[in-house]
């Protein structure tokens, strides 16, 4: 395979638009025009679907002022304005609205953030969810009996052993002080091993852009969206002789439901509403196990995408200015993600897909290749990067268990490689996917967290990444023994395409 260029995160790959220290407003506003009239829009939108819109502006109350007024002569209805960060969602059956409103002076980008119209009414997961029955999780019991303090099917748990999580409950099982918001498909708070843990003045459903904070909005709105309460067991699933244990036991979890009831897609504005509720709210991590839909790479040359871009990345930055640290899955297509080029098949997944090559150093990961985002890449029981795992050198941070069920068999009772934890209704469940790596690591900085309240953001990555333990890139990486290697690690010991610094190390934490 040719030598493929190391590629660096957002930030470094545009400075300008997305630094930590640069203005929000990063997009140059369009030359100065007069928005359609109320009538001329009304008549044009007469028979056009109604769309979901983020207007992203400068964040003086001036230039707000004037940008609402504009959105309404615009045939654009407000649904919430996020005014410390100047983004405004909005729905419109105006087909011009966005382009319109690029036009007015202090907008700086415009666009919406779905193909597919509203209705009244993509997680990072590989493969079916595969039950736990009666007669497996008797086999579990018998097996984690003979381990003192062991949660009752724990003895499957080969993620929690593999990076010291089993260890670490017994020195620290974490602070509730620290609490980690899972942003996803909604958390069962229910069940008996999330109920402990669980934080319901943190959560809310943001679908649609503006948070509803009604008692168990928040929870999946079926047994089939059971990807969050998966997502949830494995970062705090309480040490309370109950099925599973998660990383780190003893910190609290919340929920914020970001998906869309009709498709159960993660679209910007719901995303935008999670980073900002999670900040006001004292979340110190969130963990996002999904990509923002309906492209899995936004390109800077679409204005639609570029805004999509915009507004995710004033909300997760305001986010971590008030202490929240986020943590996001690499995903699953096997990409490298500081490659040349990727093909995309699958964008946009809410209407028709059109395939397109894109570059990924002007076309982004959402939100996984912000800046400051931790991102995550998966491994199985045997250390090494998983199958499906995305990859990429300067862009992965650090590597946690996510499971591999097709290559790496772990010394449990059931063999099974991928992730046990909690579902909806009280059951239990195996899933794998750079989804679960995910929650590993959020699990691990929590239980650094609660041991060093005091450090930001960006010194608790740090200190996650330097007691990271890397494996280094293997020798050969053909798992399916065909001759052809899979997947290309570039990099050394200290850092690496596959692992990023290292795997996450849950003992050294709390030691």
């Amino acid at each position: 395979m040719a030598h493929l260029r190391s590629r660096r995160r957002l930030a470094l790959a545009v400075p300008v638009v997305l630094s930590l220290t640069a203005s929000l407003g990063f997009l140059p506003a369009a030359a100065s025009a007069a928005p359609a009239t109320p009538t001329a829009a009304a008549e044009q939108a007469a028979d056009a679907p109604v769309l979901a819109y983020v207007v992203n502006t400068r964040t003086d109350h001036r230039t707000i002022a004037k940008v609402k007024r504009a959105i309404a002569a615009a045939d654009g209805e407000i649904v919430i304005a996020y005014e410390k960060i100047g983004v405004i969602v909005v729905r419109s059956a105006n087909g011009d609205f966005a382009k319109t409103l690029r036009k007015v002076p202090g907008v700086q980008s415009a666009g919406a953030t779905r193909t597919a119209p509203l209705t009244p009414a993509g997680t990072t997961d590989a493969g079916s969810a595969e039950y736990l029955t009666a007669a497996d999780a008797a086999k579990l019991k018998a097996a984690s009996a003979k381990t003192p303090g062991s949660e009752p099917i724990e003895a499957d748990q080969w993620d929690l052993r593999a990076i010291g999580a089993d260890k670490a409950a017994k020195i620290n099982p974490g602070s509730r002080n620290v609490t980690v918001a899972v942003i996803d498909t909604g958390v069962d708070d229910t069940h008996p091993d999330l109920a402990p843990n669980f934080s319901k003045s943190q959560s809310a459903n943001c679908f649609g852009g503006a948070p509803d904070t009604t008692p168990g909005a928040w929870r999946p709105y079926t047994a089939d969206d059971y990807h969050g309460t998966h997502v949830a067991g494995e970062i705090a699933a309480a040490r309370n002789g109950v099925g599973v244990a998660g990383v780190a036991p003893g910190v609290k979890v919340s929920a914020i439901n970001v998906t869309d009831p009709a498709n159960g897609l993660f679209y910007a504005e719901a995303v935008v509403c999670a980073f900002v509720f999670a900040a006001d709210r004292g979340v110190e991590i969130t963990n996002n196990s999904y990509y923002v839909d309906p492209w899995m790479y936004n390109c800077m040359d679409d204005p639609d995408q570029r805004a999509i871009v915009d507004a995710v990345n004033r909300a997760q930055l305001y986010a971590q200015r008030k202490g929240t640290l986020h943590f996001a899955s690499a995903g699953n297509s096997n990409h490298d993600l500081a490659s040349d080029a990727i093909d995309d098949t699958s964008s946009p997944n809410d209407t028709t897909p059109v395939p397109r090559t894109i570059d990924p150093s002007e076309c982004f990961d959402l939100p996984t290749q912000l800046p400051g985002v931790v991102t995550i890449s998966a491994t199985g029981s045997e250390n090494l990067k998983s199958y499906y795992s995305s990859y990429g050198k300067g862009v992965v941070d650090v590597a946690a268990p996510g499971g591999d069920g097709r290559y790496q068999t772990p010394d449990t009772p059931s063999k099974n490689g991928r992730i046990l934890s909690t579902m909806p209704n009280g059951e239990y469940a195996w899933l794998q996917g750079t989804s679960m790596a995910s929650p590993h690591a959020a699990g691990v900085a929590a239980l650094l967290k609660s041991k060093h309240p005091w450090l930001p953001p960006a010194a608790l990555q740090a200190l996650l990444k330097a007691q990271a333990n890397n494996p280094g890139c293997p020798a050969s990486y053909d798992q399916d023994g065909d001759g052809t290697q899979d997947a290309t690690c570039e990099g050394g010991r200290q850092v690496n395409g596959f692992y990023g610094h290292g795997i996450v190390d849950a003992l050294r934490a709390v030691k």
